[in-house]
């Protein structure tokens, strides 16, 4: 017991690294990785929209201008890390993401995909790091700041869950997901202080 307790310290205490990276750098000001001629920053303000027509194509164009390396080769090393992963075989997704990493080191989205691939295993740590690097690299990857919400509520970080899903919701309100999860653990907040 005294090991799975020191373990859950240390990956709460990386899990608040990695949003005090997230609160420190802004995840709303730091420049999105562009890897073709598509407006960034237009994109981002056009996924804050009401109109559902134009948020889910910003939402779509976003993802998709994310998931360019700029190399051929890199972009099938992602393709193939996503496949193994909607496959069910997260080992095979991380052999295929690590080497993605190994080349294209400054390619947030290896990181994240990678990221989910480990906590699809339970590896949360190493996971966290990856979630790390992605919003070090791309501070605007709401899907990482999900991820981050996602496994320190699972570690009992309500607090800094809360915090990491808000300033997901932040860049992209439109994530229902997140949306339940806000309003949860707001309202088992507001239960705890009655």
């Amino acid at each position: 017991m005294g090991n799975r307790a020191a373990y859950l310290n240390r990956i709460v205490t990386a899990a608040g690294l990695a949003l005090g990276l997230v609160m420190a750098t802004g995840a709303l000001s730091g420049p999105a990785r562009a890897a073709d001629n598509a407006d960034p920053a237009r994109l981002l303000a056009e996924l804050k929209s009401d109109n559902p027509d134009t948020w889910r194509k910003a939402e779509s164009d976003l993802l998709r201008l994310w998931s360019k390396s700029g190399s051929p080769a890199m972009d099938l090393l992602l393709e193939r890390g996503h496949k193994a992963l909607k496959d069910g075989d997260p080992k095979l997704a991380v052999e295929h993401l690590t080497a993605l990493i190994d080349h294209a080191p400054d390619f947030a989205e290896g990181y994240n995909a990678r990221a989910r691939a480990y906590f699809q295993q339970g590896l949360f740590g190493p996971a966290l790091q990856d979630i790390a690097r992605t919003l070090r690299l791309n501070p605007h990857q709401y899907g990482a700041l999900a991820g981050l919400g996602t496994i320190l509520e699972d570690t009992g970080d309500d607090k800094r869950a809360l915090a990491a899903y808000k300033a997901s919701a932040a860049i992209n309100p439109h994530q229902s997901g997140v949306n339940k999860a806000i309003t949860r653990l707001e309202q088992q907040a507001a239960g705890q202080e009655l």
